[in-house]
């Protein structure tokens, strides 16, 4: 049996859950959020609760089985507190500014590079070195935090470039140079 899947979903306060059919719709604070999932796949809710079950122990049945309960939690979660990702910028003269509901990244590119924000999607640049991806899409939150990285990725050797914050960047030797007292 799945581990994950046959968790029940706690729904928040606020938050309202419709399904029709095999398309469930998620409502809460911080927006609306709705997904088609398998037919195969048996939703029940019951008072704050949502589970999913499914009719048989067969390979795509328990692949599809974690997949859905945590495909649907994250929907909860995203309607009622929302997602967000923090990356920062390294390097001498790299910077990021606000404008509007776009950002402009100076990152050693010989011309500014303007970054547009996917739908439910919002950025915010903290200081001139911080970026902030919010949003109550995971998987766009995810896509667009890993967009803006893509711009300028670490440097294997010096560091510099857009990573997130936390993530530790392994830093090559770089050459050795000549071997100093040998005749």
């Amino acid at each position: 049996m799945s581990r994950i899947g046959k968790m029940p979903i706690p729904i928040a306060s606020g938050v309202k859950v419709d399904i029709k059919e095999n398309t469930v719709t998620v409502t809460g604070p911080k927006g609306e959020l709705s997904r088609s999932v398998s037919p195969e796949m048996v939703l029940n809710l019951q008072d704050d609760t949502l589970t999913v079950s499914r009719p048989s122990d067969s390979k795509k049945h328990r692949s599809l089985h974690g997949l859905t309960r945590s495909l649907l939690a994250n929907m909860v979660t995203g309607v009622s507190t929302g997602f967000d990702k923090n990356l920062d910028i390294v390097g001498v003269g790299y910077r990021a500014e606000k404008n509007g509901d776009k950002i402009t990244l100076r990152v050693g590119h010989s011309h500014p590079v303007e970054v547009t924000p996917l739908p439910g999607v919002s950025l915010a640049v903290e200081g001139n070195n911080k970026i902030k991806v919010s949003g109550s899409n995971k998987e766009m939150v995810g896509e667009m935090a890993a967009k803006i990285r893509a711009i300028r990725p670490p440097d294997a050797y010096k560091g510099k470039g857009i990573r997130y914050t936390g993530e530790t960047v392994r830093l090559k030797a770089g050459k050795a140079g000549k071997v100093v007292g040998k005749k």
